[in-house]
């Protein structure tokens, strides 16, 4: 573990009296090394040293010379690899963004503080830096091709997981998200961010997705069979639904099994603006008068939107997971979830929280009578052969750490 005084920081602000508070802070916390700057282009000389680059920059935002933001363009420029630390005066809607911002640069941030800047919270932040792991060779992410992609699926390489979908009223396990994993021969497990754009983009997503739809099916006649009752969803891109063969295949597809339709939840993602709505209309609405249900995903982001609300006779609404993870004490994130709560109550939708990541989430779902809860907290994804035994251990969770409502006891 680095010692503090071996931890490097560098204070830009341009109040001669802020650096020397900073200063005096970070000594008494046992951080020594420390220089100061008051202005945006003495630091970043300091930032490119080659001997002495700072571990941790605290960056404020208002400056008359160079604001915190420019600089932040400057130190990719420079390709700095130390953190940042923002601290301002300004408003926390600001501060949201210009960490959204560092994040996108890819430079790691601790966090940030208003101004007058709390000790406790300072060290609390600090505590998180630890130095960068040194690069290894290979650990950009490896690029697969269409060939690639049509292979594994002629191969039977793509296999399912499934993520858990709860009731947060009662703890009950209502259902499933079907979650694609292709696993090479060579690379492992690859997740899908590697290769539904690439099915997309090559016209593979129509066997990709029906591969993915015939497996969950068949796995949802065995926990059926298994007197295991759960719904199970399945992503459906839009580009699925550019063909009214799609509504056949489904229909064909469950029927065979017999599984019903309301067991069945088609999570519809539209991660481009479609040029002609007319197939995905007529299919989406003829699916729901078929009585499958359908979810509109990732409510609020890209094109899963109200237009879509408006026009689709959606049954549920999933509110996306940067509306859902810590919410409870982010005011913009929890008037988001609150306004996507409610716009789904006077549509008469049931409710899915993504990302419940800890028990600070789960606990605004139980205040706020969401219905369904979904993420890390309740658990990760799994292969089908897992479920019963984590169904167990959930109930058992449940009632050791009181996860549902009182009244519900």
């Amino acid at each position: 573990m680095t010692e503090r005084s071996e931890v490097r920081i560098l204070v830009l602000d341009d109040e001669d009296f802020m650096l020397k508070l900073l200063k005096r802070i970070l000594s008494n916390l046992g951080f020594t090394s420390v220089t100061l700057c008051d202005s945006g282009r003495a630091a970043l000389e300091r930032a490119a040293a080659a001997d002495g680059a700072p571990n941790v920059i605290l960056l404020d935002l208002n400056m008359p010379e160079m604001d915190g933001i420019e600089f932040v363009r400057h130190l990719v420029d420079r390709h700095y690899a130390g953190s940042l630390i923002l601290v301002s005066g300004e408003d926390e809607r600001i501060l949201q963004t210009t960490e959204k911002l560092v994040r996108a640069h890819k430079i790691p941030i601790l966090g940030y503080l208003h101004k007058p800047v709390k000790p406790d919270a300072l060290a609390a932040l600090l505590e998180k830096w630890s130095p960068p792991p040194t690069e290894a060779t290979g650990s950009t992410k490896k690029v697969y091709v269409a060939d690639d992609l049509r292979a594994a699926i002629e191969k039977g390489e793509l296999v399912n997981y499934y993520q858990p979908k709860v009731a947060v009223a009662t703890g009950d396990v209502v259902g499933v998200e079907t979650l694609v994993r292709w696993r090479h021969p060579v690379d492992g497990i690859i997740f899908p961010d590697q290769f539904i754009s690439v099915a997309e983009a090559a016209g593979l997503i129509d066997a990709l997705t029906q591969n993915v739809f015939t497996a969950a099916m068949t796995q949802a006649k065995a926990w059926q069979d298994a007197q295991l009752a759960l719904r199970v969803a399945v992503n459906v891109s839009m580009d699925n639904l550019a063909s009214l063969n799609f509504l056949n295949f489904v229909a064909d597809a469950t029927a065979t099994l017999g599984i019903a339709p309301h067991n069945v939840v088609l999570e519809v993602t539209e991660s481009r603006l479609m040029q002609d709505t007319r197939a995905p209309l007529e299919i989406l609405t003829r699916l729901r008068l078929k009585r499958f249900r359908l979810s509109i995903d990732d409510f609020g982001t890209g094109h899963s939107s109200l237009a879509q609300l408006r026009d689709i006779p959606f049954d549920e609404l999933k509110i996306d997971q940067g509306f859902v993870h810590r919410a409870w004490k982010d005011e913009t994130l929890r008037a988001m979830y609150d306004a996507s709560l409610a716009l789904a109550r006077q549509l008469g939708m049931e409710v899915v929280a993504e990302g419940v990541e800890d028990r600070d989430d789960w606990d605004l779902l139980r205040r706020t009578g969401c219905d369904l809860a979904q993420g890390a907290f309740v658990s990760r994804p799994m292969l089908p052969e897992h479920l019963p035994g984590w169904i167990e251990s959930w109930r058992e969770r449940i009632q050791k750490e009181s996860l549902i409502a009182d009244k519900l006891k």
